[in-house]
């Protein structure tokens, strides 16, 4: 069996008598793209937030790497390389798509956010921007100020900062949410290709995303894990086209 690089043992998150995340045991193998998925109020959101700290759990652990990160507070979690790129698009749209790029990168220099250096002491990391610009296929919009990015380019803006923190563990909610079909078909292949690697665990409602790159899915229901395993034996499951209200495993579809 392959490493486990993320696992939660028993984690619970009460809120006011209301069970939002209810004994989940996850494990997330290393190397692989690991899906969370479920209907509407799910827990997949909450869950996320538990792992990345930004809620701390009722009961329950949380161990990277095999290290108990219960305790930890969001930013030692994003030191030790489990980075999150957020639901709605976490770019600063009035700088320049290389300049985006660039604040991800001054993290590991001890420089972070020193907006008030001079941009020649930055130069240093434009040909790693570039490369990471390459990666995500916007080289051509180095220049582009962000506010100008078309939706689907923004989250792929997102996706080369989020790789410019060197993160040994992705956290992406709902990486396609709002797009159309190219724009899928384009961050799905760049979430395959970011995958080489690394560790991925996605929220995603898209099943045709989910179907074409997980290697494991955990289906959530009521903030319970319902169902796991693979995109044909998860898909099968009476259980989960139940939770589903009775669709039929191809149009599996739900949201937080």
């Amino acid at each position: 069996m392959a490493e486990i690089i993320l696992e939660t043992r028993h984690l619970t998150k009460e809120f006011k008598g209301f069970t939002a995340v209810n004994d989940v045991n996850l494990q997330v193998q290393r190397g692989h793209i690991h899906a969370l998925i479920g209907p509407n109020g799910a827990g997949k959101t909450t869950c996320f937030n538990l792992l990345t700290k930004f809620l701390v759990p009722t009961s329950g652990q949380i161990l990277f790497n095999g290290r108990d990160i219960t305790a930890a507070q969001p930013a030692q979690i994003a030191r030790q390389g489990i980075i999150r790129s957020f639901q709605i698009s976490a770019v600063f749209p009035h700088l320049t798509v290389l300049e985006n790029v660039r604040i991800g990168l001054q993290r590991p220099l001890g420089t972070s956010f020193h907006f008030w250096r001079s941009e020649k002491t930055l130069s240093s990391l434009n040909d790693r921007a570039m490369a990471l610009l390459a990666q995500v296929d916007l080289e051509n919009f180095a220049d582009t100020l962000t506010v100008d990015l078309p939706y689907g380019r923004k989250r792929a803006l997102e996706i080369a900062t989020t790789l410019g923190m060197d993160p040994e563990l992705m956290l992406l909610d709902e990486p396609t949410q709002g797009m159309g079909h190219e724009d899928v078909h384009r961050v799905t292949a760049l979430i395959k290709k970011v995958s080489q690697g690394r560790t991925i665990l996605m929220v995603e409602h898209n099943m045709n995303v989910v179907s074409g790159i997980s290697d494991k899915i955990s289906v959530l229901q009521r903030g319970a894990v319902l169902a796991e395993g693979t995109y044909a034996e998860v898909s099968s499951n009476r259980e989960v086209m139940e939770a589903y209200m009775g669709t039929t495993s191809g149009a599996l579809e739900g949201a937080h």
